[in-house]
């Protein structure tokens, strides 16, 4: 996959930018950035901006019980919110699970600070692609920790849809009118231009958050023949889950978090990866650059790094963890989930993936053709309205 090289040229300026490090203990200078060397004692709270089932009071708990440091979660239903909400709350909240469509913008805002990864010591567990990725590592400086990362699945319900779907057909087909939902988020802009990818090749498009003016209109025009079919664009898992409890929605876009709890509720749902494969996600948690409790923060990124509770997450949401050492512990909590979420697949499968970012204008073709995410932000709304 191209990298997006101006959102790496927009980060890079902050790369000499001076983290407080007196708040986290002593500030020894790095090669980049004066980063703190040792965490210090906790204040007691901790802000963050997350992805529903983020923060379970199964390793929330213990983690406050441990460290002192209450938990104050604040959940986003997009990367735009998750954004804004960094922006407008300056200094409100601590930490945010950023998406890598949401990353990238964050450090080029300035709005999240650098961080030392040697303060973490399951750092050097974690997959090779995670523990120097694009979408929160500019030119070696290190803006968050990985955390978790998974596809975009297709959710439908096994009985209302038959015979049972193979293809990202079966969310713009006119048979589940009124019984078909996406989330509200324009990144899903990308989902349409992997399907047309695949199914109209004469169009050219190779990565589905690279595209010129021409392709972007062809994406839009097929979310505008779906709107019609669409009963809600949902802003959260909840919402989801409540159509497809309801019978509102029968087939849709979704996370596995929903499937899980379908499945647990007994609804009778299945998911999964159609034939032109699948968007997905990347998430980091990174630290406001304005965070009043970095110590907490610290002591968070470490506490949800640890095997047992990747392991416990990756169960909960259905996403595969970063640290390669949980699978022990993901088998103990339930057999067989270390293979059905692929925490031991081979790197082929993640980089089957197309991974959220941040649609710029520069192709990284040499050329500056493709439309960015303002424009993608303003076709969204002409889908939507």
């Amino acid at each position: 996959m191209r990298r997006a090289k101006s959102d790496w040229a927009l980060g890079a300026v902050l790369a000499a930018m001076v983290f407080a490090a007196g708040a986290c203990g002593s500030s020894s200078k790095s090669s980049s950035a004066n980063l703190p060397t040792k965490i210090g004692s906790g204040e007691g709270q901790l802000n963050l901006v997350a992805w529903e089932g983020y923060a379970q009071p199964e390793w929330v708990k213990p983690f406050e019980q441990q460290t002192g440091c209450a938990v104050h979660a604040k959940y986003a239903g997009s990367s735009d919110e998750m954004v804004t909400l960094m922006r407008q709350g300056s200094g409100t909240y601590d930490m945010v699970s950023a998406s890598g469509d949401a990353s990238l913008r964050l450090i080029s805002g300035g709005n999240v600070a650098p961080m030392n990864v040697n303060l973490v010591p399951e750092w050097k567990n974690f997959i090779p692609q995670l523990q120097s990725p694009p979408h929160n590592t500019v030119n070696g400086v290190h803006y968050g920790i990985s955390l978790q990362w998974g596809p975009n699945t297709l959710l439908y319900n096994s009985r209302a849809v038959q015979p049972a779907p193979t293809s990202w057909e079966a969310i713009y087909n006119p048979k589940y009118k009124g019984q078909v939902t996406v989330p509200a988020n324009p990144i899903q802009i990308a989902d349409a231009a992997l399907y047309l990818a695949k199914t109209q090749p004469a169009l050219g498009i190779s990565d589905p958050y690279e595209l010129t003016e021409p392709q972007l209109n062809a994406a839009v025009t097929l979310l505008k023949q779906q709107r019609p079919l669409i009963k809600k664009y949902w802003t959260g898992a909840a919402d989801e889950v409540e159509l497809f409890k309801n019978g509102d929605a029968v087939v849709g876009a979704a996370w596995p978090l929903q499937t899980n709890t379908l499945e647990a509720d007994k609804v009778p749902v299945k998911e999964l990866i159609p034939v032109q494969g699948a968007t997905g996600w990347a998430d980091t948690w990174m630290l406001s650059s304005h965070a009043q409790h970095p110590n907490c923060a610290y002591k968070w990124v470490n506490w949800v790094s640890t095997p047992k509770v990747q392991a416990e997450q990756a169960i909960s949401f259905g996403e595969t963890p970063a640290n390669t050492k949980a699978c022990p512990f993901m088998e103990q909590i339930k057999q067989g989930s270390c293979p059905k979420y692929h925490a031991n697949a081979p790197s082929s499968y993640f980089e089957s993936i197309k991974f959220w970012k941040t649609p710029v204008a520069d192709c990284g073709n040499g050329k500056h053709d493709c439309m960015d995410y303002t424009v993608w932000q303003r076709k969204w709304t002409e889908i939507t309205a």
